[in-house]
């Protein structure tokens, strides 16, 4: 059994190594570290920065996507919520301890890059999410993602990548994804209270099983009440703390910008770690390019598709940007990374401890009580949505729901064990799953990026002729795969 279990966790290593970098001690050389960054600058210069230009219409689209005009339907602001209660987890507080532990203060520097640049592949890969969405199984829903787009867009001789990409995400969000958020929550609870882990992993378990078992109007309800309540209290705290320190920022700045590029470290090996951790923890937090969020903003009823593309790149800053520069600062802030080997979310209960008191650790607690929860709830859409698209029958649904159930399980199992070879291992079967499912999904939403930008110059021209809400008329368009009837506005 152990001899099985050494050759599984061998893979694991050899499989992060050829996406994330050190084949033959060679840092840069993975898939990912090559392919994330330059896409998503190919993407910013081919849409001329739209992150950077039309921010302000960013926002204004967001607020107006609040308003739905069909009843029944899932407005996009409920399918950015859904997205941002995926987006906005584990990895805004756990994720980004993990980073600077591994990689020190620079990997923070390659989140926020991978965090910019992935706002223009957020918005190339859910505008392609609602070219190719169809009708859902409800009146007034929709369905689609990366398999939807990968089969319409590129035809049946790429099924294979569209039937990878769904296994890929079923092993990502489905399961292992889930264990990462339940084992963070177990671990933040029984640290702040001594409360076991397996009873929170129970606990959660039940919870999510009652409002997964309600379909996407439930998790959309959901995720619209408890995600905008959650990101404001939690920025409440971590504004007040950086004010507390504020002359402390800008030698925290200069610390995260010296370590970014090898200044603080002897050796190419040690930059390595810091990009790589900082591209894979921006990854792992802002979901940009990974092919998850389209799965939820397909759900949205839109009139342009374009409309989602705008909503899901705010999802990312407000992610990245915002919540996640708040958890480095107050980590760096407090020097708690220095010292000893904290890991995870302890460190950032520990760092916030440090700086406002013992209330601290319970706050971290209560925040990622909210963060991983709404996380495991839209993960489980992900999941769900791609059941749809392999093989969708009433009983491949509830065993799906049942494995999901089980993974939140085995998360906090992996807490209550207290085993760090245990920790890390699980956070290695995240990366993996997570880098097979980004690759497959960068190579489509590249192949596919022609159509994207042809619905982004239709937009745009709709807005040079003064058109404050443009409509998309599917007709207008020679697009093969896309359903016209999906945009018939009557």
């Amino acid at each position: 059994m152990q001899e099985l279990l050494d050759r599984i966790i061998k893979a694991i290593d050899w499989a992060n190594r050829l996406l994330w970098g050190g084949i033959e001690g060679q840092w840069w050389l993975g898939v990912l570290i090559i392919a994330l960054l330059p896409i998503g600058l190919y993407f910013s210069i081919r849409s001329r920065f739209i992150q950077f230009r039309h921010f302000g219409h960013m926002a204004m689209v967001m607020v107006r996507g609040i308003h739905k005009d069909h009843p029944g339907s899932i407005s996009a602001f409920q399918a950015f919520a859904t997205s941002a209660a995926a987006r906005i987890g584990t990895g805004s507080l756990a994720g980004v301890a993990v980073a600077i532990t591994a990689g020190g203060p620079g990997s923070v520097f390659w989140m926020w890059m991978v965090a910019w640049l992935g706002m223009a592949t957020s918005m190339v890969e859910n505008t392609l999410a609602q070219v190719y969405k169809e009708k859902g199984e409800q009146p007034g829903t929709f369905r689609g993602g990366p398999a939807y787009y990968i089969k319409k867009g590129l035809g049946p001789n790429w099924k294979w990548l569209s039937v990878s990409f769904s296994i890929f995400l079923l092993m990502c969000y489905g399961f292992v994804f889930n264990s990462i958020q339940s084992n963070a929550m177990a671990t933040a609870l029984n640290d702040a209270w001594e409360i076991n882990p397996m009873l929170v992993g129970v606990v959660v378990a039940v919870i999510a099983g009652i409002i997964v078992f309600g379909g996407i109007r439930s998790i959309a309800r959901f995720a619209g009440v408890v995600v905008p309540f959650m990101a404001i209290a939690y920025l409440t705290v971590a504004f007040m703390v950086l004010l507390m320190n504020l002359g402390e920022l800008p030698k925290i700045l200069g610390m995260i910008l010296r370590n970014a590029f090898g200044l603080e470290q002897a050796g190419a090996g040690a930059l390595g770690a810091v990009v790589s951790n900082g591209i894979k923890r921006g990854l792992f937090a802002n979901e940009a390019g990974l092919g998850s969020s389209p799965n939820v903003g397909a759900a949205a009823d839109v009139k342009h598709p374009l409309v989602q593309g705008y909503v899901q790149m705010a999802s990312v800053f407000l992610d990245t940007i915002v919540i996640c520069t708040c958890t480095a600062a107050i980590i760096l802030v407090a020097d708690v990374y220095m010292v000893g080997n904290v890991e995870g979310v302890k460190l950032a209960q520990d760092s916030l401890s440090s700086v406002v008191g013992s209330w601290g650790s319970g706050f971290v607690a209560f925040a990622l009580l909210f963060f991983a929860f709404t996380s495991i709830i839209g993960n489980y859409y992900y999941g769900e949505t791609n059941i749809f698209y392999l093989y969708h029958t009433p009983t491949s649904i509830f065993c799906y729901r049942i494995i999901f159930l089980i993974f939140i399980l085995f998360g906090a199992w992996v807490s209550y064990s207290g085993s760090t070879e245990n920790f890390t291992l699980l956070w290695r079967m995240a990366d993996v799953a997570m880098g097979f499912m980004a690759s497959t999904n960068i190579l489509a939403i590249t192949l596919l990026s022609g159509v994207a930008f042809k619905v982004l110059g239709d937009y745009e021209a709709q807005l040079n002729q003064g058109i404050k809400e443009p409509v998309f008329d599917a007709r207008k368009y020679d697009i093969k795969g896309i359903d016209h009837t999906v945009w018939d506005r009557n």
